[in-house]
């Protein structure tokens, strides 16, 4: 079985003699030739050019024996294929290039034609494809409309989508233009993914937590569905949204193949609660590899061992792995998981 065939086995809650394994954020920071490279470019260009997205793709696949590549790419290329750009600042952090506050500037907004805009994801995906053949799985990935819609309301990192909220309560009908917008362009961007070779896709609800428990249904549940619903039947989709496994009932409803959970759950009585058919992702805590290699080892093994027999796991952290996580860290991990029986 290759590293392909074991991920949508996983993701089908099909029977394995290990899980498979990818990394969130597995190209970036922590990697010595990601540093050299951005020396050159910066971010927007990497993402921008084919060639060099696929470069930085392919870079944690050359180090370690993962069993998936992800597209790298940014959640904010669907506001800016809308009319708003983004860009790093200086300080840290992102920023978008205004506010969205009108209903005038939402009316601005063009929802269509986003494959077309970012071609270059999809010419990026091809040339990946390329790159690993079909021995490993591929994914594409975009933020929730929640999610996006956060970004774009606050001009950047959240703090705590209180825009987003305002709006939700006191001009639903104003949210409601805003979120349709921006579910369109994102099926017409994860459609373009799938055609362009994509095996799954990962939706971020990065900003779910916000959500009143009471009106998650509404403001993002409701959202995800109507993308998840516009893919081809039984798509692999995984969501991500940290700090909301316990609505994994809401999010298997919104169409969720895959529930992919952080580092506070446990994870063997989160897998025993969910659906027959419903696969887990998650759940290491990125930290870890920030420390030694012996408790890499240690706190993986322990993991894997909680979910023996379990079918449906994808080995993943609970965030994404940070800038000062170490690669021989990754190394050993990435190790232990291939090893493990």
């Amino acid at each position: 079985m290759n590293s392909r065939d074991r991920f949508l086995t996983a993701a089908n809650c099909g029977e394995l003699d290990r899980p498979p394994v990818w990394i969130m954020r597995q190209a970036g920071r922590y990697l010595p030739e990601y540093r050299k490279l951005k020396e050159s470019y910066s971010f927007t260009e990497m993402v921008k050019s084919p060639e060099l997205a696929t470069e930085v793709t392919m870079q944690p696949l050359r180090r370690y024996d993962l069993d998936a590549a992800i597209l790298f790419s940014d959640i904010l290329v669907i506001p800016e294929a809308m009319g708003q750009p983004y860009h790093f600042r200086e300080g840290g952090g992102i920023g978008m290039d205004y506010v969205l506050e009108t209903e005038a500037q939402i009316d601005a907004l063009d929802e269509t034609g986003t494959a077309e805009k970012l071609i270059y994801m999809g010419n990026a995906l091809t040339s990946i494809r390329k790159e690993i053949g079909m021995d490993k799985a591929l994914l594409g990935f975009g933020g929730s409309p929640w999610t996006l819609a956060a970004y774009m309301t606050e001009g950047g990192s959240l703090k705590n989508c209180s825009r987003l909220k305002h709006m939700f309560y006191e001009d639903r009908a104003l949210f409601e233009k805003l979120m349709e917008k921006i579910s369109t362009a994102l099926i017409d961007l994860f459609l373009m993914q799938i055609a362009h070779g994509a095996d799954a896709l990962q939706m971020f609800d990065s900003a779910g937590a916000w959500c009143s428990a009471c009106d998650y249904e509404e403001m993002s549940v409701k959202w995800m569905r109507r993308v998840i619903g516009a893919l081809p039947a039984d798509f692999p989709v995984i969501i991500y949204a940290k700090g909301m496994a316990h609505h994994s009932s809401a999010l298997i409803q919104a169409g969720a193949k895959c529930l992919s959970v952080d580092w506070t759950v446990d994870l063997p009585t989160f897998h025993s609660a969910l659906p027959k058919g419903i696969a887990v992702q998650g759940n290491f805590d990125p930290t870890i590899l920030d420390g030694t290699a012996e408790r890499t080892v240690i706190e993986a093994t322990r993991l894997l061992d909680s979910m023996k027999g379990r079918n449906g796991h994808i080995f993943n952290l609970g965030h994404g792995i940070l800038p000062s996580a170490k690669p021989e860290n990754v190394a050993a991990l990435v190790e232990t998981i291939t090893n493990y029986r």
